[in-house]
């Protein structure tokens, strides 16, 4: 004998069993997701990162050409502009104290993660 369709449905044990199922997998994905998101956001900065070494390259030819003499970090640095915007990241060109390279930081603008550097080597 079946019952009428209007008593078909879950038991009250059944329905907190899967409440407690979706509890626990959302504890586990929830900082799963901000690690990946935090990740990608970096990652992100380091393209700004390589775009920076990118524009100080092609400075550095441009100088170069123009004066027929290696250029210096501070009129290489001043070229670039010692803080640029590219797309979504602010990137800070700072010499490496007294050697030859140029240390490129760059951070997200306002509501934008994400902050990574690199160095940029003057060739020899």
């Amino acid at each position: 004998m079946s019952l009428p369709a209007s008593q078909r449905g879950f038991t009250l044990i059944e329905l907190i069993a899967i409440l407690v199922i979706l509890g626990v997998l959302a504890s586990i994905a929830v900082p799963k997701y901000y690690d990946i998101t935090r990740e990608a956001q970096n990652r992100a900065a380091l393209q700004a990162v390589m775009e920076g070494k990118a524009r100080l390259s092609m400075q550095y030819a441009r100088l170069y050409l123009e004066n027929a003499s290696p250029p210096g970090i501070t009129s290489l640095i001043a070229a670039v502009g010692a803080t640029t915007s590219v797309g979504d990241y602010t990137l800070n060109f700072s010499p490496v104290g007294a050697t030859s390279d140029i240390k490129i930081s760059a951070s997200g603008k306002t509501g934008v993660g994400g902050t990574n550097s690199g160095v940029w080597l003057l060739p020899k």
